[in-house]
């Protein structure tokens, strides 16, 4: 073979060579694009800000917007109770729509029981219509109430045992509450009130305690659900 004929050989082999190495490069910057991690990187980095600033905020203003009077304290009493009342009836209205109406009751029955301490407070003060909510009124576990029950921790095949567990913890959050508004206090009645409060959380928590002690135990299985509910838009 020539030189030329080489020479052009080697010509023909580089020119069909250039498509090919081109195509990779192509398809690699297509996918790069297309990637669904690249579109929710930017979204992946937001939630550390927001979580930092929730949690400092609530307990920044939790420390400064103790009750001044015993009037805003009570206030603040009878809010915590109303909420409470209206969860525990809005788990019992969703735990009959599941047909689990041995839950329901309890939490029927927990709804007249914070009603009826609302309707104390409301004797103890001489109100005859429900107050408004003082401004500034926080608490320091959270944007609800301490007794009021988070929506996210009820199960529609939890048994009564479990509904005692949330009760448990909605009185005991409600006794370290009083226990804080107690030692923030600037006067002596809020003080004493916030005691006595803080008492009868603690026999509250004390009374769940015994009435989960004549329930039995949910067994390891309890929220198997052979038949599931399907789910529709």
């Amino acid at each position: 073979m020539s030189p030329k004929t080489t020479a052009r050989a080697a010509v023909k082999t580089r020119t069909a060579k250039r498509p090919v190495a081109k195509t990779p490069r192509t398809a690699k910057t297509a996918a790069s694009v297309t990637k669904p991690k690249t579109a929710k990187q930017p979204v992946a980095g937001k939630p550390p800000p927001a979580k930092s600033v929730t949690a400092v905020k609530p307990k920044r203003a939790a420390k400064s917007a103790a009750p001044r009077t015993l009037e805003e304290f009570m206030t603040q009493a009878l809010v915590m109770e109303v909420e409470a009342g209206q969860r525990y009836a809005e788990l019992a209205d969703a735990m009959e729509t599941h047909n689990n109406r041995e839950v329901a009751a309890l939490f029927r029955k927990m709804a007249d029981i914070e009603g009826k301490h609302a309707q104390q407070i409301m004797a103890e003060m001489g109100w005859t219509t429900m107050p408004g909510p003082r401004p500034g009124m926080v608490f320091p576990e959270g944007f609800e109430a301490p007794e009021t029950t988070p929506g996210d921790e009820v199960h529609y095949l939890m048994q009564p045992y479990h509904a005692l567990e949330l009760a448990l913890a909605n009185e005991q959050r409600a006794e370290r509450f009083f226990g804080q508004l107690a030692r923030a206090a600037t006067t002596a009645s809020v003080r004493k009130a916030a005691l006595e409060l803080q008492a009868e959380e603690r026999e509250h928590v004390e009374l769940v305690r015994a009435w989960m002690k004549k329930l039995p135990k949910p067994d390891a299985d309890w929220a198997n659900d052979p038949d599931p509910p399907v789910y529709t838009d």
